[in-house]
């Protein structure tokens, strides 16, 4: 059965998702966040995000945000499309504003840390945030390996929507589900949620190796693999270690190091790994890459401080992240890129 379907905020994520809710027969509505005026602008002008190279399906509907509380009346859910840096604004200006009775799934990645060290995802650090103002609210999400580019372009793609209640995140498949954009369902959100936003510090750390190689050998050495299969299996060993402190399923696992294969190979995270492995101090590579928009970098910190913090109280053992601390050094106490690779040795002899 056909779905209303509201997507708000219109960057590149929220809107790649357009191409597979109206392929599946559904009526939907992009409207625009504070940030989208030009994206709405141009989209009702071309019908095509700035950004992408080709158009969305003729019907997509496109609305300014003032209109957003007119738009959403009758719809059998809402697509959060915001960036991190808006979580706090998508809290205050929809969530608090929008009839808890109509679902919202958010395609936003990251993770809150804590005083004492603990890492929640945004789903819950809403849901706790709603219910002091006496909200009651449940959020989706969706996590896994997906770049929006290559979304609308239908490369296969396989992702998870998480959620606690069944009902809804299974009329959410339905409604979404595509021949190339395929559905996993969990009631494990925090497993997911953080599978999916650890690999952030990781992929830039593997992606310091490309930049090394250029280093040191000039950029037209090509592709070297030993470095960055040896990084990336220290990457996947402190990811593993993380995720049992979060208490993540198997399957969420998995999912979070496929998202650290594509966060390596074609994400944004992965041009800062390069610029730094190449030399540049943190500071050259935010100037080269003004105006692109470097979520991964929060969630490194936050997740670094979560656990310092649970090495202080004894809660975990600082040792077994050395690869979490170096990309940390690099970024925040100038540290150069070359990883500490004896550091990810081990010896399991008697």
């Amino acid at each position: 059965m056909s779905k209303k379907i509201v997507i708000i905020g219109s960057g590149m994520m929220g809107s790649a998702l357009a191409f597979p809710a109206f392929e599946n027969g559904n009526e939907v509505h992009l409207v625009g966040s504070p940030l989208d005026r030009e994206i709405i602008d141009a989209c009702k002008k071309t019908n095509q995000h700035p950004k992408f190279e080709i158009p969305f399906p003729v019907g997509v509907q496109y609305h300014q945000l003032e209109e957003w509380k007119e738009v959403v009346k009758g719809a059998d859910f809402v697509i959060g499309g915001i960036s991190s840096f808006g979580v706090d604004w998508f809290l205050e200006n929809i969530l608090m504003e929008l009839d808890p009775k109509t679902p919202v799934l958010s395609v936003t990645k990251g993770l809150i840390n804590l005083e004492d060290g603990t890492l929640i995802s945004y789903p819950e650090y809403w849901k706790r945030a709603l219910a002091a103002k006496g909200i009651n609210r449940e959020i989706c999400a969706i996590g896994g390996p997906c770049t929006s580019y290559e979304l609308v372009f239908h490369d296969q793609t396989e992702v998870a929507f998480c959620g606690y209640e069944t009902e809804v995140i299974k009329m959410m498949k339905e409604a979404m589900q595509t021949s190339y954009y395929h559905i996993s369902i969990t009631n494990d959100v925090e497993g997911l949620e953080s599978a999916v936003a650890l690999k952030n510090g990781y992929a830039l750390a593997v992606a310091m190796t490309i930049g090394l190689v250029n280093r040191n050998l000039g950029a037209d050495a090509g592709l070297h693999y030993n470095s960055q299969a040896a990084a990336f299996y220290q990457a996947v060993k402190e990811m593993r270690y993380l995720l049992e402190i979060q208490k993540a399923s198997r399957d969420c696992e998995n999912i979070g190091i496929g998202d650290l294969y594509v966060t390596v190979y074609g994400g944004r995270t992965r041009k800062v790994g390069i610029l730094l492995g190449e030399g540049k101090t943190y500071q050259e590579a935010m100037d080269i890459l003004a105006g692109v928009t470097l979520e991964s970098l929060v969630v490194s910190r936050r997740v670094y401080k979560a656990v310092v913090r649970k090495a202080e109280l004894g809660q975990t053992d600082l040792s077994l992240f050395p690869m979490l601390k170096h990309a940390a050094d690099v970024l925040d106490n100038g540290k150069d890129a070359e990883l500490p690779w004896e550091d990810f040795t081990f010896d399991q002899t008697k």
